[in-house]
């Protein structure tokens, strides 16, 4: 079955990719630019975060209110976040206002006013403020920093509240320069879209400068386990475990996500059978992978009360070593590829998941791979394969761990069964 994408590089560097779904009448439209956490030094980290929030403070032509109501006015929504490693502008409109809803969110993206700056500062900053408020938020963030230490990845994307207070418009607007290149731009279409028609509207959208080049993403970072803890006065203690994962490009990916859900990715896996089920410790327990360039990043969540803590802990402890030892039985093997393949198909129903797929892996060079082909790397996963990343990514040895909650004693103590005693720092 041969891919059902088209894409095209212009001669400035932008790639514009679409997929047709002639079924539909709607158009999910994307920008996707190659800025985020990952490629700011300390000194700007957090710009991604607020330039994505100064987007819809104006452009060139169209002011804040009038971009609200142009986008009211079709009956869609425009909406855009910030990754580690991206930044992206979306919307789904109607077919017949794609014309429009193109032309403002390009001259958002190459021609942002940037003149109601002090604003939105305040917004962000109470959005960080918000942040700190909610452990279940922040806690994957501590992980970060335990698992890549001084690397850019183990910084919240979120930023710096003195980056964002006090960097002034004229660094700002040369960020946006450097980042917000053509050839640093993916724009991606699924749905009711002519492929060339959206060429055309690319082409005609582009700035005509020239613009400074910026430093891809760096390979994978080097970092010891460390294990961090924030005192906070809360109800629950949250636990994170973690470790380096593998590549966004790395051909395991299949079966690494077959792995997670047996282990911690379903209500029927492993950690929510045992934790939640069987000895109700916890609420909320599951794990979780990322994928970037050259690295990535694997993990597990649990909340729950001071006096579930240790056993809570001693039951997942116990639960990695035997999933190094039985990763799957046939069972769980075929059941955890059944509902990736599902949940895969089902997905891609959604326009805008198509038109996400799309841009997120034309900007980090990840060929976007046809459906029977997604779905035949998943049937080949095999139980010598999830053994194999058992034994390379989930040792204990190797686990990094973060925490937040009202004593950092208990929280250390409640370690030792996992090894890990002893070495709790304080959260910066």
């Amino acid at each position: 079955m041969a891919a059902e994408h088209r894409l095209t590089k212009l001669d400035t560097g932008v790639r514009v990719v679409t997929e047709a779904m002639p079924s539909v009448r709607s158009v999910a439209l994307g920008f996707w630019v190659g800025t985020g956490s990952r490629v700011e030094d300390d000194g700007q980290a957090g710009l991604s975060h607020l330039l994505e929030h100064l987007l819809f403070r104006g452009s060139s032509r169209y002011g804040s209110f009038e971009i609200d109501q142009i986008f009211d006015a079709m009956g869609a929504e425009i909406n855009a976040g910030t990754g580690k490693e991206t930044t992206s502008l979306y919307s789904r409109v109607l077919d017949v206002h794609l014309e429009r809803a193109m032309d403002v969110m390009a001259d958002m993206i190459w021609r942002p006013a940037l003149k109601e700056v002090d604003p939105e500062r305040a917004v962000v900053l109470e959005e960080i403020a918000m942040y700190e408020d909610d452990p279940q938020d922040k806690i994957f963030d501590i992980l970060g920093e335990a698992v890549f230490g001084d690397d850019p990845l183990g910084r919240a994307i979120i930023g710096r509240p003195e980056v964002i207070r006090d960097t002034p418009v004229d660094a700002i607007r040369a960020f946006h320069r450097a980042r917000y290149r053509p050839d640093n731009i993916v724009v991606a279409g699924a749905g009711s879209i002519e492929h060339d028609r959206l060429v055309e509207l690319v082409r005609g959208s582009q700035p005509g400068d020239e613009r400074p080049g910026n430093g891809a993403p760096s390979g994978a970072p080097a970092s010891r386990p460390h294990v961090r803890f924030e005192r906070k006065d809360t109800e629950q203690y949250h636990v994170c475990l973690g470790a380096p994962g593998i590549a966004r490009d790395d051909d395991r990916r299949f079966a690494l996500r077959v792995l997670d859900n047996i282990l911690g990715g379903t209500s029927s896996s492993r950690l929510f059978q045992e934790v939640r089920e069987r000895r109700g410790l916890a609420y909320s327990v599951y794990t979780f992978l990322n994928h970037y360039a050259g690295t990535g990043q694997i993990g597990l969540y649990l909340g729950t009360r001071t006096d579930n803590l240790a056993e809570g802990l001693r039951v997942i402890g116990a639960e990695l070593e035997r999933v190094r030892e039985a990763p799957a039985t046939g069972e769980e093997l075929q059941r955890s590829k059944e509902n990736v393949k599902g949940r895969v198909v089902l997905s891609l129903e959604s326009t805008s998941t198509r038109m996400n797929r799309l841009g997120s892996s034309v900007l980090t060079d990840v060929p976007v791979l046809d459906l029977d082909e997604v779905i035949e790397r998943i049937d080949a996963v095999t139980l010598d394969d999830l053994r194999e990343l058992a034994d390379e990514l989930w040792p204990l040895e190797r686990m990094s761990a973060a925490g937040i909650g009202p004593d950092q004693d208990v929280f250390g103590e409640a370690m030792a069964p996992l090894g890990l005693r002893g070495a709790v720092e304080v959260a910066a």
